[in-house]
């Protein structure tokens, strides 16, 4: 009986790690105030917002909208803002995305005007080959005496995917030797 026990714990401990491994961060597309046309007041376009993160395979983005939609589109299509052939289309006005290779993404609003008015979107999917290299402090400048050593250079989405996956591992092997000590 103690060694189905063991078996079934070390089966349970596996699929969770698998299944955070596998997963991904899911980023907010707008963050705050969603998938919106632009008013102009907003502190950087979606294109800027999309540059300061990385996006890998497994990682999805959320797009939270009323009374419009989300376009996939082709590379043209983007730069001409044309809604007419799209490869995906949502409505839901809860979309959420996710990214099942790597390379560029394109996502425009379907409503006429919203696309020419700045509400679009391109996503670099790293491939894994692109992964992030640990950034290297930089020497200290000769003479300076303040601790200023510059950025690490690890976007947020990377270090929140890291601290959840690192939780996660450690809450499934805490229940996996309990499940062995049973």
């Amino acid at each position: 009986m103690a060694s189905a026990s063991k078996s079934f714990a070390t089966f349970l401990f596996s699929a969770l790690l698998a299944a955070v491994l596998a997963s991904g961060f899911q980023f907010e597309v707008g963050e705050h105030e969603g998938w919106k046309i632009p008013t102009g007041k907003e502190p950087q376009t979606y294109n800027e917002w999309a540059a300061k993160n990385r996006f890998h395979i497994g990682d999805a983005i959320h797009f939270k909208y009323q009374k419009d939609s989300v376009l996939v589109v082709t590379s043209a299509d983007y730069l001409n803002c044309n809604t007419s052939n799209p490869i995906s289309k949502y409505e839901d006005g809860n979309t959420v995305f996710q990214f099942d290779r790597p390379g560029f993404f394109y996502f425009i609003s379907g409503q006429p005007g919203h696309c020419r008015s700045g509400q679009r979107l391109i996503i670099r999917v790293m491939h894994t080959s692109h992964a992030e290299a640990p950034a290297i402090a930089p020497s200290p400048a000769v003479g300076r005496d303040s601790g200023d050593w510059g950025q690490s250079g690890v976007s947020s989405g990377t270090m929140l995917s890291a601290v959840s996956c690192l939780l996660m591992t450690v809450t499934a092997g805490v229940f996996a030797m309990s499940c062995l000590f049973m």
